[in-house]
């Protein structure tokens, strides 16, 4: 039995859901979730659906041409449909910080995360004892600006060996270049050590710290050319006040960074996401 996830988006018009849903029955498919969103504002139809195919016989490429010609032809629907069964392949960025690593890798290995991990690219060393621990092959791939377009090149290499799917950049402090966003359009995941926007710069927990703020909090987003602009995934906060200290914030924008990025992995290897107009539909 194959399982199946459909995301669709497409303008706002009568007839969407019972035309899927009469698709899905045409191909012997069981549907086990489904959910849909209407923007209003701007008239677009989103839809995610679940399902269980019953007939042997159906291949997905077969699937996904009929849908095609069938269906999402006539709403104009962009769509993606995916074999449940095949784990997306997940490439991790890193530099110095470990917290993010750790935490993934960890979650990874008791197999609370849909992904595979093919490889580990940095533009330092010193965490490749880790990625040996846990048997992932390590790249340290050199990045400044005077080797800016050698670092490019060779990201792009390591990526296409690996047949990566999508990017996390577990506190990887280098700006990612447009071209390789350009490859993976809203398939690069950030944490963001803030709750966005605020406290911009190098040292956010202690902007946070002297401004005698309540909350700190921790963001998740999609990489875009616009330095922390991108589409939102997940966000989270803990409360401090004028007991804790600066250290005290620290830890526990660590401990959020965690959790924040964790999930976001998870929404978008599970298919849950959506993008439009810089801003994300959510799937629970």
């Amino acid at each position: 039995m194959q399982k199946i996830t459909i995301l669709i988006h497409c303008k706002d018009q009568k007839g969407i859901i019972a035309a899927v849903t009469t698709f899905i029955a045409k191909v012997e498919g069981n549907i086990t979730y489904i959910d849909q969103h209407v923007d209003v504002e701007q008239n677009v139809f989103f839809m995610r659906l679940e399902c269980e195919l019953t007939n042997h016989h159906i291949t997905i490429e077969g699937l996904k041409e009929d849908f095609n010609q069938t269906i999402a032809a006539d709403f104009s629907m962009s769509w993606d449909l995916y074999n449940q069964e095949q784990k997306p392949k997940m490439a991790l960025f890193v530099s110095k910080y470990d917290h993010c690593l750790f935490d993934i890798l960890g979650r990874y290995s008791a197999g609370e995360l849909n992904v595979e991990i093919p490889v580990i690219i940095s533009n330092h060393n010193d965490l490749r004892s880790i990625a040996e621990r846990f048997d992932i092959p390590f790249h340290c791939v050199p990045f400044t600006k005077e080797n800016k377009d050698e670092g490019e090149a060779k990201q792009i290499e390591l990526l296409k060996k690996y047949q990566i799917n999508f990017i996390v950049l577990a506190r990887y402090m280098q700006i990612i270049t447009p071209k390789l966003i350009s490859l993976y359009e809203n398939k690069i995941i950030n944490i963001h050590h803030s709750f966005l926007p605020a406290f911009p710069g190098a040292k956010p927990y202690h902007s946070a710290f002297k401004r005698g703020v309540k909350i700190i909090g921790a963001t998740s987003h999609y990489v875009t050319e616009e330095l922390d602009e991108g589409p939102i995934i997940e966000q989270d906060i803990a409360r401090v006040s004028h007991i804790h200290s600066v250290e005290d914030f620290i830890m526990k924008g660590r401990d959020l960074e965690r959790i924040v990025l964790a999930r976001a992995i998870k929404l978008h290897s599970e298919r849950k996401t959506m993008v439009y107009s810089n801003k994300t539909v959510v799937f629970s």
